[in-house]
């Protein structure tokens, strides 16, 4: 699972990380907002209404769910048993809501939270985006601090400070070379401080 606030750089790591590592299987999940410019439907997420969404709830249809920018996200559990089942190393692109509920249900899976450098380079990474409004933008700053309280439950952190280097960080993790970037180290527990205290 990997997990991150919103502009930390989670999508192009794994776009990335699946490009080098073709083995993992790319969970999509599925979502009730609107596909942005370059999505494509079934290959980035699944896009369906929330009458959907709710009807899929209902009917335990999740292994995880979850409601985020007045948008819902949920992973099927058809898709990650069959994986599971076929032996694959699957990959779940999630917040840190639904890597919670992941954990309850698979406590074996690895979990990765990624973290930016710093607050301002947070700041223009959703600016340079140029896919939400101002408004949007200043409301995922503000939530960006509820995202990042939640590090401390993940097992490893990756800071997305250099690009090449946050990606050979997320494969280390994946060969199981992953001990360094282990949550609970010191340099960790002071950016999230700093991040904290930048709210």
């Amino acid at each position: 699972m990997v997990a991150a606030p919103s502009g930390a750089g989670k999508t192009s790591l794994v776009k990335a990380l699946m490009e080098r590592e073709p083995r993992i299987r790319f969970s999509i999940s599925y979502t009730t907002r609107k596909p942005r410019q370059n999505e494509v439907p079934g290959r980035d997420y699944h896009f369906v209404t929330l009458e959907r969404f709710e009807a899929m709830v209902a009917q335990n249809e999740f292994l995880e769910h979850a409601r985020v920018f007045d948008n819902c996200y949920g992973t099927g559990i058809r898709s990650v048993q069959e994986a599971l089942a076929n032996g694959e190393q699957l990959l779940l692109e999630i917040d840190w809501q639904g890597a919670r509920q992941v954990r309850a249900r698979l406590p074996e899976a690895r979990s990765i939270f990624i973290l930016p450098p710093s607050r301002s380079s947070l700041e223009q990474r959703l600016k340079a985006r140029s896919t939400d409004s101002d408004a949007v933008i200043q409301r995922r700053l503000q939530d960006t601090a509820h995202d990042i309280a939640h590090w401390t439950e993940f097992d490893y952190v990756v800071i997305n400070d250099q690009f090449e280097q946050a990606l050979a960080d997320l494969l280390d993790i994946v060969y199981g070379r992953g001990s360094r970037l282990a949550a609970q180290r010191a340099e960790v527990v002071r950016l999230a401080a700093e991040l904290l205290a930048g709210v």
